[in-house]
């Protein structure tokens, strides 16, 4: 390979004691850039999803962003998402041994790029889960072929911090997809995009990574090795071969073994991990509640129920208002307000008149809500249906203005925080990423493993327990977002190791992808332990999120069978 660089006039470090990156000619940085870049726009896709799926499906399906239908469909999607990225991985990951990286990596590009662009125009739930689905077999490719062309192409002394760069710079992909949805949620909050399409526009502009297979198509070469073992005269009809990558007792266990490795760090990420943001989301709209109380919101909202009764025309416009209000997610204060508006509901979808009387007596029959006392007292509930002059001074269009607006704010700065988190927990992951590659040099493939679990379980674990306040956040999401992805630093530099050229993409892609189908039942599963299992719990996502923690586990259980692969050539 170094006599094909040297025919193109770009000289190469052979001194195997300079560090690494003076090791690399021109061509290696473009491959690198090129690779990389591939990887950050495609887990920047893949966080434009995680940042926007609840407004989403909220969106989509009409209802309020703490309904526990978002929760569920926000999921569903997820976990499709999942199995659209696996079954692309193991599609693309075969092509990419017979057909060539380079080409397939064109495939994948497009592919992820145009259909998250897609998602953003989705005009119902059924559309957005299959543009979801279709995005994921492009975002599945990506990373086998690119962490295989990097492997192929690098100079043997840098090919693992190659591609611990590779994948450590890809959580930059994340950070990006964060502030692009922070910057529309600044500007639907500035009323320049319209309300509600804030997620539209967020996803919209990940089709833009779509103009990067230009250079891909147009530069990117073969790595001579494949070129060598399939790519010249009749291809080889090993490569790719499924039934040589399972029927050889070595590479199968080199799979089996992979595909465990790697569904441990996925089903932690994506179904433990990302969902920091949703519980950190509720962290900071506790805080909005508590500042709104401070400021005697909560009884304004007491003097808008005594306003509307006095006018059965104004309650039942009003009732067409309740799905924006519902966003303040009032969960203390303001539950026997909630009950008055589901008894105004009630009332006006069955066309019964709406008179106080009857608001008392069907509130009195409600079904309390889980966090509800077992029984409004009847004299609390006189007290805040008792109208007061100052009612009468202020209009029911006021009312519905304060209330809208203070909504807006509210949302729009737990967006913005949510944003925040996702930066931080990325931030984290870059270095994280990248410090595999000192850690497995010293210490060889498995013990770094060994450790990288052990971190991410006790820190992803006590901060969904402990997290609590804007300060834990700024430091505990950083530590977790550092240990979760030292795990995936690991799968870039290991994978490519396990398997010969002509399974190389193959097996990489197995390892990485397949996983996922056990993955996807990772939202899912925090979703059943959150509304089944952890129900009656104040904050049943924070014993959902420790729970699974015990995923990890799994990895250490396989790192017995795992071959050590430190200090040894790539397999030919």
């Amino acid at each position: 390979m170094q006599d094909s660089w040297s025919s193109l006039g770009l000289a190469v470090d052979q001194g195997g004691q300079a560090p690494w990156y003076r090791q690399l000619n021109r061509y290696h940085w473009f491959v690198l850039t090129v690779c990389t870049l591939g990887w950050v726009f495609d887990c920047m896709g893949q966080q434009l999803f995680a940042v926007v799926r609840k407004p989403a499906v909220a969106a989509l399906i009409g209802a309020a962003a703490d309904d526990p239908d978002v929760d569920w469909y926000s999921g569903l999607a997820t976990s499709l998402m999942l199995i659209g990225w696996a079954t692309g991985g193991i599609i693309f990951g075969i092509l990419g041994d017979r057909i060539g990286r380079a080409r397939t990596m064109v495939f994948t590009i497009l592919i992820y790029s145009i259909f998250t662009g897609v998602s953003g125009i989705a005009q119902n739930l059924g559309e957005f889960i299959l543009y979801r689905f279709l995005c994921g077999l492009g975002v599945g490719g990506q990373f086998a072929v690119g962490a295989t062309l990097i492997a192929e192409s690098m100079p043997e002394g840098a090919r693992p911090r190659a591609l611990a760069l590779m994948q450590a710079l890809a959580n930059w992909g994340n950070v990006t997809a964060a502030l692009i949805g922070m910057g529309f949620g600044q500007l639907e909050k500035i009323s320049v995009v319209s309300e509600g399409w804030q997620w539209r526009w967020t996803l919209a502009v990940g089709a833009l990574p779509a103009l990067l297979a230009i250079p891909v198509f147009r530069r990117l070469k073969e790595p001579e090795s494949w070129r060598r073992a399939v790519g010249a005269g009749e291809r080889n009809p090993k490569a790719g071969s499924l039934k040589e990558l399972f029927g050889n007792p070595r590479w199968r266990r080199n799979t089996i073994v992979g595909m465990i490795l790697a569904s441990t760090g996925v089903i932690g990420l994506w179904g433990i991990g990302f969902f920091s943001i949703d519980l950190n989301q509720t962290i900071f709209l506790n805080i909005y509640e508590n500042k709104e109380r401070k400021l005697g919101e909560a009884e304004k909202d007491r003097e808008l129920i005594s306003l509307i009764l006095r006018s059965p025309q104004e309650a039942a416009e009003f009732v067409t208002k309740i799905p924006a209000r519902r966003i303040l997610n009032e969960k203390v204060d303001q539950r026997e307000a909630r009950c008055v508006y589901g008894a105004i509901t009630e009332l006006y979808e069955s066309n019964q008149q709406i008179t106080r009387e009857n608001i008392i007596s069907l509130v009195e029959k409600i079904q309390p809500l889980p966090d509800a006392p077992a029984r409004l007292q009847h004299d609390r509930l006189v007290a805040y249906l008792t109208p007061s002059a100052a009612d009468l001074k202020l209009s029911f269009q006021e009312h519905v203005d304060r209330i809208t607006a203070r909504a807006k704010t509210i949302r729009a700065g737990v967006s913005f925080w949510g944003s925040i988190t996702s930066v931080l927990f990325n931030i984290g992951g870059f270095f994280g990423a990248y410090a595999f590659s000192y850690i497995t040099a010293r210490l060889g493939r498995r013990p770094a493993f060994a450790l990288a679990f052990l971190l991410a379980g006790s820190s992803t674990c006590f901060a969904f327990l402990y997290m609590q306040n804007a300060f834990d956040v700024f430091w505990m999401t950083p530590l977790m977002g550092f240990c979760q992805f030292l795990i995936f630093g690991g799968y870039a530099i290991y994978f490519p190791e396990l398997y010969p050229t002509r399974l190389r993409s193959t097996g990489t892609s197995f390892c990485y992808n397949i996983g996922r189908y056990v993955a996807a039942i990772g939202p899912s599963t925090l979703g059943m332990l959150c509304f089944v299992v952890f129900r009656d719990f104040q904050e049943p996502m924070r014993y959902a999120g420790a729970t699974m923690c015990a995923i990890f586990l799994l990895g250490l259980l396989v790192l017995p069978f795992a071959p050590e692969t430190r200090g040894k050539p790539l397999p030919e």
